[in-house]
């Protein structure tokens, strides 16, 4: 075999060596390109579905994810901006101002799943990016909800806790929450579904606070005072606190039997006091958190799930 002249199997060298970077820099399976650097501050506009302690949980988880990505060099703004109550045209027009400011990613908490899907789909037509957390808007074309929606599945074990704890008979309440929300309508769906088993069990009294907190009490109050017989109630919110208020006033403390969702705070005092009998908790920080998260991922082009459950679970004074 023949062998090349030295000069000429350097310059072959050279040569092959220049034609496989220029290869490579334009390989398109390099999917590295794919990710786009974060070369500015990203703003990122949380709406939930109004004021609320509840919503102080989803917050910290937002702001630990902030601090995270802040380690890696990425900086991240997060403002929440909720309407006071939850009305449907405040709702809309937080979501519509937030749009019309195109912030780098926007996250909705739905009060009215339908209703919101339009102006989501809006939003996300004019080019922003529109996720929703704690209440999904499944109808609108949202790329990514982060919470969870098992909720006809909560209020059912809620009404299994209640009913065994009655023994299976007596008088009780029920406040619904917003009648528009679908995390509401499905734990009320879920607990009558539960104390539908046991027909010594009867619901005497059923209003809708629509997340009202001073509106709870006050409706505990009046069941109590027309149904002085009453041995148990459910809330499908956090409105177990306000119950358990009125209750407490009322010198019932350990004699009505409450339960409801979420914990915060007074919930957990109120269960110390033995006013509190069950909640189901969810894991609200982890919807803050990972909304952070995959809004951040999808701006710098990562992919991301179109869907992610963050559970719950039911919350005794055992667990204290």
């Amino acid at each position: 075999m023949r062998r090349l002249p030295k000069m000429l199997l350097c310059a072959a060298i050279v040569v092959a060596a220049g034609c496989f970077a220029a290869v490579a820099a334009d390989d398109p399976t390099d999917q590295s390109k794919l990710i786009r650097p974060v070369d500015k501050t990203l703003n990122f506009v949380f709406i939930p579905k109004l004021i609320h302690p509840w919503y102080d949980t989803v917050r910290q988880g937002a702001e630990y994810a902030v601090e995270e990505f802040k380690a890696q060099g990425i900086n991240i703004n997060v403002r929440f901006d909720p309407p006071p109550v939850a009305d449907l045209n405040e709702h809309i027009k937080k979501i519509e101002s937030a749009i019309s400011a195109r912030p780098d990613g926007i996250a909705v908490a739905a009060l009215d799943p339908a209703a919101n899907a339009q102006v989501i789909d809006d939003g996300l037509a004019a080019g922003v990016t529109i996720f929703t957390f704690d209440t999904d808007s499944p109808a609108s074309k949202r790329p990514c909800y982060v919470g969870h929606n098992r909720d006809e599945d909560d209020g059912y074990m809620l009404g299994e806790y209640l009913a065994e704890r009655l023994g299976g008979k007596g008088n009780i309440g029920v406040l619904t929450g917003s009648l528009t929300a679908p995390n509401h309508v499905g734990r009320t769906k879920g607990f009558r579904r539960a104390i539908g088993k046991y027909p010594d069990i009867k619901i005497v009294f059923e209003r809708s606070e629509n997340d009202d907190l001073q509106k709870a009490e006050e409706l505990t109050e009046n069941a109590l005072q027309a149904h002085p017989d009453i041995v148990g109630f459910f809330a499908c919110n956090p409105s177990n606190i306000d119950i358990g208020r009125a209750v407490r006033n009322a010198g019932l403390a350990g004699k009505v039997v409450i339960v409801g969702m979420d914990l915060l705070d007074e919930t957990m005092e109120l269960m110390e006091e033995g006013v509190l009998d069950a909640v189901v908790t969810q894991r609200q920080w982890e919807a803050g958190y990972w909304t952070v998260v995959y809004l951040t991922r999808k701006y710098q082009g990562h992919t991301f799930p179109a869907e992610h459950q963050t559970g719950s679970r039911l919350f005794t004074k055992d667990d204290l």
